[in-house]
């Protein structure tokens, strides 16, 4: 487990990034947290007391790597850009995310579409799975499943899907 205080932070114009709020985490403490890794990695522990689990660490070169705090986190704690928080973190080994019954059956039609998912990085898999157990109707949610099956069918990522979808 480490432990420090840093700033939140906030990227200007960073492509996709813009506007992110984040923390920044040096590559000493990375190093201390998972030796020798230099890809993303899921931690667990609290920020300013506000239990975390499944956060993603991005490396930003260098060996440093970034926290992105979505608006939802930053809510919890009452804090923004500009505010200090206390980190207490480690790696999150027992993290994962489950593929939905319902796209796994939608899968099982189109097994190219699969093959095409499961070559895709772990941390991309989860952007397809979190925006479609987001969805806050089934109707919205049937959508994301087709959307999804279409993407890996066409061989898309999930940025290019959605700047499809968007048109």
């Amino acid at each position: 487990m480490v432990e420090f205080s840093t700033i939140i932070l906030q990227f200007a114009e960073q492509g996709e990034k813009t506007g992110w709020s984040y923390i920044e985490v040096s590559a000493d403490l990375a190093r201390q947290l998972k030796p020798g890794n230099k890809k993303s990695f899921r931690v667990r522990g609290m920020l300013d007391g506000f239990a975390i689990s499944g956060m993603a660490l991005m490396p930003m070169g260098e060996g440093n790597f970034i926290m992105a705090l979505k608006a939802d986190v930053r809510k919890r704690i009452h804090k923004n850009k500009g505010a200090m928080v206390q980190v207490r973190m480690e790696e999150d080994i027992d993290f994962k995310i489950e593929m939905p019954d319902d796209l796994a059956a939608c899968f099982e039609f189109e097994p190219e579409a699969l093959d095409f998912f499961n070559s895709l990085a772990k941390s991309h898999r989860e952007y397809f799975i979190k925006w479609i157990t987001s969805a806050k109707t089934n109707e919205t949610r049937a959508k994301r499943i087709v959307n999804t099956i279409n993407a890996m069918l066409r061989k898309w990522n999930y940025s290019r899907m959605i700047r499809e979808i968007r048109g």
